[in-house]
């Protein structure tokens, strides 16, 4: 007989440090396009660290289940699901909810749905046991994929977005990536990939052990802004009048003034990182150097489609983030872990 209730890891409040585990009613009901999907990996992110000290700049739906970057096995499908069938490996897009009507999500642009709801802040996400997922947002999972190559598949969704469709990036560009956080850290991986030319990471002091990682992933440079000036590194490049690309994927608005001195005339600056802090400075050198400021959101289906196989053939691996696995009770742990910087990525197995 199947259990009524699972484990779950639950933002039950908007105050900080309300998060904890919970026993929470399985799913038991699916829609005719549902899929009940049992987890076997999930992603810690960094927006959940922000829900659990209550510092989001998101409408968040509590109480919710987190997780957004889970992978797992089909559990059950609904009646009018084809295509997945019980047994079989899956990762999940995160767009949990979109109204399927609009320009966009006509378009294949549904991560800009203006109804959409995201998993682990809008509906119920993948922090337990069970997830509820609707089918379109599933891919299978090749052989050569682990759940725990999976559970970072979403992340890296988000640096292709911001990295190879939204960055006009050719062989030879010179790339600064702003923050070595998982999205900094994969985005460098894939601009590698791309053909970037120079690659450089800059991060803060806490961030030694990220930069270390950046280093393993083809970074030609890494800059700790609190020793040393990010521009002076900028200025060793090239003919010195600034990098091709820049790739914004800090947590804070002040960054994008180093993004401004840093990038070169006609250059282009991608903002993929969220930060709630208003500006305070001239946007003018964006003007004078006739540079291109873009931003980048989320990630749709031929996206997933190309991260996966590039996973599968082993030209990319997210693997090194991840410094922590543990089971669904010992959530805090790698929550606490990527706050403080000790660990990039951790990993949950309900």
């Amino acid at each position: 007989m199947e259990k009524s209730s699972m484990a779950a890891i639950v933002h039950y409040a908007l105050a900080p440090g309300a998060v904890e585990l919970r026993e929470v009613a399985r799913p038991a009901e699916l829609a005719d396009d549902e899929v009940l999907l049992a987890t076997r990996a999930v992603g810690v992110c960094g927006s959940e660290i922000h829900q659990y000290h209550n510092t989001q700049s998101w409408p968040v739906r509590v109480p919710v289940i987190l997780g957004h970057e889970f992978c797992g096995v089909v559990a059950r499908v609904g009646g009018a699901v084809r295509g997945f069938r019980a047994g079989e490996r899956v990762t999940s897009e995160t767009a949990a909810r979109i109204c399927g009507a609009c320009f966009y999500c006509r378009t294949g642009d549904y991560n800009l749905c203006p109804e959409r709801l995201g998993f682990g802040y809008g509906l119920d996400g993948g922090m337990a046991e069970f997830v509820r997922v609707p089918a379109r947002c599933l891919h299978h999972l090749p052989d050569a994929v682990s759940f725990e190559m999976a559970a970072l598949a979403e992340p890296a969704c988000v640096a292709y977005n911001a990295t190879c469709v939204k960055t006009h990036l050719r062989p030879g560009d010179s790339v600064l990536i702003l923050g070595p956080g998982p999205i900094g850290l994969l985005s460098l991986a894939l601009a590698r990939l791309a053909g970037a030319g120079w690659r450089g990471v800059v991060g803060l002091k806490q961030d030694e052990k990220r930069l270390a990682i950046a280093k393993t992933l083809g970074a030609d440079a890494t800059i700790i802004a609190d020793d040393q000036d990010p521009r002076a590194a900028v200025r060793s490049v090239g003919d010195g009048l600034g990098v091709d690309v820049v790739i914004d994927a800090t947590g804070s608005s002040q960054s994008l003034r180093l993004a401004l001195a840093a990038v070169r005339p006609n250059g282009q600056i991608t903002k993929v990182g969220w930060g709630p802090q208003p500006l305070d400075f001239s946007l003018d050198p964006l003007v004078q150097k006739a540079a291109r400021l873009q931003g980048s959101f989320s990630h749709n289906y031929p996206i997933w489609e190309k991260v996966i196989a590039l996973m599968a053939s082993g030209r990319l691996d997210p693997t090194p983030l991840v410094g922590r696995v543990e089971p669904l009770a010992n959530w805090r742990i790698c929550f606490e872990e990527m706050a403080s910087g000790k660990i990039v990525k951790g990993v949950l197995q309900p």
